[in-house]
């Protein structure tokens, strides 16, 4: 796989080895919705490479923040070459931020799982494989914690996956930003390889899927 850190110098080369994307599932909605109470909630989402996680949150209402970066691990190891190795203990995660009179939390979970990530896939998704690819929701609160929990049980059951569910729910150990680079990197790159055959699907299918939760506009950072 090429390193992410070339593409600032050569952009037509994908970071994330691709050759094709992924399925859409529509998942249902959530039985046990979320009651938030603050005037932002705050939830980390690891669902393959950062970008496409990010891209598709930031096209998301409500959502006022979508930050690309390294979930659980050491500080100290919190880089994407080092990350690359797969043995650090992170994941490539967003640390998304919304506003919830918006949208809810359970909401954007069923965006999660019905566009960003299979859940079926352990340690990868699509092209990318490594235990920092894991598909993994990190609640920030009891309340986030007991309706992902829910729905990932619902989900287990709902059969739309002939697999189990693989989907780790992990406690919070660190979110560390992403370098500049991998910031934005859909908005900022609509054009390169990796984005229009992964990510730009998932997008137009969030349009397409839920007309209503979706936002021309890109929320940036």
């Amino acid at each position: 796989m090429a390193s992410r850190a070339a593409l600032v110098v050569l952009p037509l080369l994908a970071a994330c080895s691709a050759t094709a994307h992924a399925d859409v599932v529509q998942a249902p909605a959530a039985a046990v919705t979320s009651h938030d109470t603050g005037k932002r909630e705050t939830a980390v989402f690891a669902g393959g490479c950062f970008w496409g996680v990010e891209a598709v949150f930031s096209h998301v209402k409500g959502v006022t923040s979508a930050v690309s970066g390294y979930s659980g691990g050491a500080k100290a190891t919190a880089q994407y070459e080092t990350v690359s190795g797969g043995d650090t203990g992170h994941a490539e995660a967003v640390r998304v931020t919304w506003d919830p009179s918006v949208v809810r939390y359970d909401e954007l979970l069923r965006v999660y799982f019905s566009l960003i990530a299979d859940p079926t896939l352990r340690d990868r998704q699509g092209p990318d494989v490594g235990t920092q690819y894991r598909s993994a929701l990190v609640p920030l609160n009891a309340e986030q914690a007991r309706v992902a929990r829910a729905y990932v049980a619902q989900l287990g059951k709902s059969g739309l996956w002939s697999r189990p569910i693989a989907t780790r729910i992990e406690p919070f150990r660190g979110f560390y930003p992403a370098e500049s680079y991998h910031q934005d990197f859909a908005a900022r790159n609509p054009d390169h390889g990796y984005i229009r055959r992964w990510d730009a699907p998932k997008v137009a299918a969030l349009k397409q899927t839920y007309p209503a939760l979706y936002k021309a506009a890109f929320t940036r950072g």
